[in-house]
């Protein structure tokens, strides 16, 4: 049975850009910095969205998340540590985060190593979310089995009602942030034909090593 358009049917041609290893940055995160700040110019439609996968016992799981700052000391975005991937984390504290920025025809792909943030980190950026997103952190058991909506408007209400009037809500203990240490990253420039360009990042010894990866 078929279901609507074929898919192998559907194609794009890429020619908005190129990417040479003359060009980059020798440091990957000044790199990023660049073309993250060309993807919220050219309005890219929440650029700081990333695909995340982790691992547990061999099986990968992805998700979408919202980058939430980065340094030279890596990205950072901020969840609930008892959900499936903080615990996944948690047992193999190693991740890969993809960026597709399709109106710019740009992925970034970044890997690397997983370490909780501090937790005077967390509580500043908790305490700027707006309070029904730090209420939010409090009522929902993320990743948990839900009977119905219900259960979780009923969990909702029980901390509106605890915190509803107060402008200063403590950050639940097990809701902060995590930072990924890159020491893989790869640009990636479509190009026509699908002879695309990549330009990947190592870290060896302490340095960065640049090459250029066949399509």
């Amino acid at each position: 049975m078929k279901l609507g358009k074929k898919v192998s049917d559907l194609r794009t041609q890429y020619a908005k850009g190129s990417l040479s290893e003359n060009e980059v940055s020798g440091n990957p995160i000044h790199q990023f910095n660049q073309w993250f700040e060309q993807a919220v110019s050219a309005e890219v439609v929440e650029p700081n969205a990333m695909s995340l996968a982790t691992v547990r016992d061999g099986r990968p799981s992805l998700r979408i998340v919202l980058l939430k700052g980065y340094d030279e000391q890596g990205l950072v975005w901020f969840t609930n540590y008892d959900s499936k991937k903080g615990q996944e984390l948690a047992q193999n504290p190693f991740a890969a985060i993809t960026f597709f920025w399709p109106e710019l025809e740009r992925q970034v792909r970044i890997e690397g190593a997983v370490e909780k943030i501090s937790a005077a980190d967390s509580d500043e950026y908790y305490q700027s979310r707006d309070k029904g997103s730090r209420i939010g952190a409090w009522a929902s058991p993320q990743s948990s089995v839900l009977s119905d909506r219900s259960a979780l408007d009923a969990r909702i209400n029980q901390y509106l009602a605890q915190y509803g009037e107060a402008e200063h809500i403590p950050r639940p203990p097990h809701w902060g942030g995590y930072r990924l240490r890159p020491d893989l990253v790869e640009f990636w420039q479509g190009r026509p034909s699908r002879l695309h360009d990549r330009i990947q990042y190592s870290r060896e010894g302490g340095l960065w090593k640049v090459v250029r990866l066949a399509p």
